[in-house]
């Protein structure tokens, strides 16, 4: 079967692999999946031949692996195939043998022996020295520091729309811990048992605790009270220009750490004025509607986040708005059931539909009847200049005046336009006391319902 004695056979260039790359188990680390590359000098192509092995080695041994594939390759591109007779059934796989060829003779190993009459034997040529150790110096290993599984602090935030583009019933999640586990898992669940995960903040929020109190200030001017001092549990602040702050730059949050208790302003200045501690000045207060939830004063201990991208919503769907669901929060690394887990119970309001109070809110009295009037306004497309009114944001105009006299709700309407006429029969009808009362205006949404009144005192 054979053309002579011994069949020499040396494979085409183009069949090599001068780049080869090994994948395998990095030891005396953190024992992760690593790859080491090698190329002979004068390889010219970009190819790799890709291996990998469930072996554990330093980079220094895997290298020294390639090294001896490659020199291995190019000395195994001959091969030979030859019979021998029953006599020499003591060869077989795995035997290094010196054969005579067309170069002079060599060594070969026997990699296949087909067994007969006679015995086929195919074998590849070797050299010693591609066995040889290579010294390789080892690189030196840095092991990641460790970062113990301790709890995060959530605060959950129901936030009106910001840029328009978020889910206007779903709330966010802003999460800090010391150390930052590197991500944290948020699972949630209809009771306290089988939860889902349902989301993983890999963020840490730039968030801190008021040193100061924080008075009331009208809405739509820029506020120049005392400087308001917070001091971050972690990361920092910076001053802007005012055209950055007329963009919308340096947004934040304060409140007392409830869901739906947060007012939103802007900040100019930040000035760092003790460790971790910032003083903010030149504020606008009340932004996106929330000058309606504004109290007379944030006291200190307050709650402070910064509103940069980094907070994000959980999955919260239409269907669960409004409903208590159970949520833990901790460190991805851990199982939900892991000691490091916070538990909360949580119902948001979707406060992203919540219609913003009318302002602008006047009375006249003409004759006997009392006119009412105000302006209304829009949480969705309202900082365009170019058309008669805002955007109305709703499925229809609708509002729901009060009058309330000593705390009691002496008479509620709803009205499809922004004025109102309290006539004499009705006030006589309502039997309102001499002295003061108050009207309340406020929108209303068919899905939300009505949003924060706007309060007008009169006198009867």
């Amino acid at each position: 079967e054979l053309e002579g004695r011994i069949e020499e056979v040396r494979a085409p260039e183009a069949e090599l692999s001068g780049r080869v790359r090994l994948k395998f188990v990095e030891s005396e680390a953190e024992f992760a999946v690593i790859s080491e590359e090698a190329a002979l000098s004068d390889e010219g192509t970009h190819a790799v031949a890709t291996s990998e092995i469930p072996l554990a080695m330093t980079r220094g041994e895997g290298r020294q692996v390639l090294e001896r594939w490659l020199t291995e390759s190019r000395v195994a591109r001959d091969s030979v195939r030859l019979a021998l007779p029953p006599s020499r059934a003591d060869l077989g796989a795995g035997d290094v043998v010196r054969l005579p060829v067309t170069d002079g003779a060599g060594l070969y190993r026997i990699d296949r022996v087909e067994m007969g009459s006679h015995q086929l034997i195919d074998a590849v040529r070797i050299e010693p020295e591609s066995y040889v150790p290579v010294d390789m110096e080892e690189d030196r290993v840095s092991l990641a520091r460790f970062v113990p599984p301790v709890p995060v602090l959530p605060l959950f935030m129901d936030l009106p729309l910001m840029t328009g583009r978020e889910a206007p019933h779903a709330p966010h999640l802003a999460v800090t811990a010391q150390p930052w586990p590197g991500a944290v898992a948020v699972y949630a669940s209809d009771e306290d048992a089988g939860y889902a995960l349902d989301s993983e903040v890999t963020r840490r929020a730039t968030l801190g605790v008021t040193q100061t109190v924080l008075d009331a200030a009208p809405a739509g001017l820029v506020d120049r009270g005392a400087a308001l001092e917070v001091k971050l549990t972690t990361g920092t602040l910076s001053s802007i220009s005012e055209a950055a702050l007329l963009s919308g730059r340096n947004l934040a949050a304060i409140g007392d750490g409830t869901p739906g208790n947060w007012e939103l302003f802007q900040f100019r200045d930040a000035e760092l004025v003790a460790p971790n501690t910032w003083a903010l000045t030149h504020r606008l207060r009340g932004q996106l509607g929330s000058d309606a939830i504004m109290p007379e004063s944030w006291p200190g201990g307050s709650w402070f986040v910064l509103l940069n991208g980094v907070p994000e919503q959980i999955g919260l769907t239409p269907a669960q708005r409004g409903y208590e669901r159970h949520y833990r929060i901790g460190p991805a690394t851990r199982p939900v059931d892991d000691a490091a887990f916070r538990h909360q119970v949580q119902a948001f309001d979707g406060i992203g539909l919540r219609p913003y109070a009318p302002v602008h809110l006047a009375a006249d009295w003409q004759g006997g009847d009392l006119a009412v009037r105000w302006v209304r306004r829009t949480r969705i497309d309202g900082d365009g200049w170019d058309g008669i009114d805002v955007p109305l944001g709703e499925e229809r105009e609708l509002y729901l005046v009060r009058v309330v006299q000593g705390g009691a709700v002496l008479r509620e309407v709803q009205v499809t336009a922004p004025h109102w006429s309290y006539g004499v029969a009705e006030r006589a009808a309502d039997d309102i006391a001499p002295g003061l009362f108050d009207l309340r205006v406020a929108q209303v949404s068919a899905i939300f319902g009505p949003g924060p009144f706007r309060s007008l005192t009169l006198s009867q």
